[in-house]
């Protein structure tokens, strides 16, 4: 289907269009509105299809001309839009095809039956072109908030002068340590820190990928002068590592997160004190 109507179709529904436009502007809106469930309002729902009507009429009058583009944008522009507000592909599609209902009710007679069915290919051509549209721009409002959780869920913290924090939960995998990595550095040369301490305490298991990860983050680090700690290292998983053979060389590693930070002060030439020693 090329979905551009053709034959005498073309200035019939044109002609219908702009002698009933109130009425079959005022009868989508409203058919549109009701879809809505108050998720968008009528103001709205017109300001679209009143842009819409225009265009869908402009095309049927000249279909090889500009208009046709300027409704398939038109059409895109609410596609993204819709899948932004959480509107399904579904009620985004019927919000075009309620369209052919409202022309339908404005129809006298049979002799205008032929140039409808005509129309109403167009129309469905049309609102199966937001469905394309629609999964596109879900799945880019997926991957920008996949990215947002994933910035959120590797925080670089200023542990103390010098010291930053990197707590670790769930799954370390190349995506994650790739942000991991760019965060700690920009934090370093932001800071000055000449120590990082990585806690994995939230990371469920270390395999050998993950411990290339950190061994990749570590590396890193040291070219910008800072020293990489990694605490959280529990029974289970100091077991893991050992039964796999894997080797952190002379990266420390502390148990916990307050082994490490001692380390980092320590390293950087202070000490803290127990009560009794103040």
């Amino acid at each position: 289907m090329s979905g551009e109507p053709s034959g005498t179709a073309e200035p019939r529904m044109s002609h219908l269009l702009r002698s009933r436009r109130d009425a079959v502007l005022g009868r989508w809106v409203e058919l549109v509105t009701e879809g809505t469930r108050g998720r968008i309002t009528e103001g709205e729902v017109r300001s679209e299809l009143t842009e819409l009507y225009d265009l869908v009429e402009g095309a049927l009058t000249e279909p090889d001309g500009t208009t046709a583009g300027q409704l398939r944008a038109a059409l895109s522009d609410i596609s993204r839009s819709r899948a932004r507000q959480g509107f399904s592909p579904t009620e985004t599609a019927i919000a075009v095809f309620a369209l052919k209902r409202a022309v339908h009710e404005q129809l006298e007679g049979a002799d205008g039956y032929a140039d409808f069915i005509e129309f109403s290919a167009y129309i469905d051509d049309l609102g199966l072109a937001t469905f394309e549209t629609y999964a596109n721009a879900r799945e880019q409002v997926i991957a920008d908030q996949a990215e947002q959780l994933l910035e959120l869920s590797t925080p670089v913290v200023k542990l103390w002068d010098g010291i930053l924090g990197v707590p670790l939960v769930g799954t370390l995998d190349s995506a994650r340590t790739q942000v991991v990595m760019e965060a700690m550095l920009q934090m370093i040369a932001d800071t000055g820190s000449r120590f990082a301490v990585i806690d994995i305490t939230g990371v469920p298991a270390v395999d050998t990928e993950v411990a290339q990860h950190l061994l990749k983050t570590v590396m890193a680090a040291r070219l910008m002068g800072a020293e990489c700690i990694i605490s959280g290292i529990r029974p289970q998983i100091a077991h893991t590592i050992a039964a796999l053979g894997i080797e952190f060389g002379d990266i420390v590693t502390k148990a916990s997160l307050a082994d490490a930070l001692a380390h980092a002060l320590h390293g950087s030439g202070l000490r803290v004190l127990g009560r009794t020693d103040a």
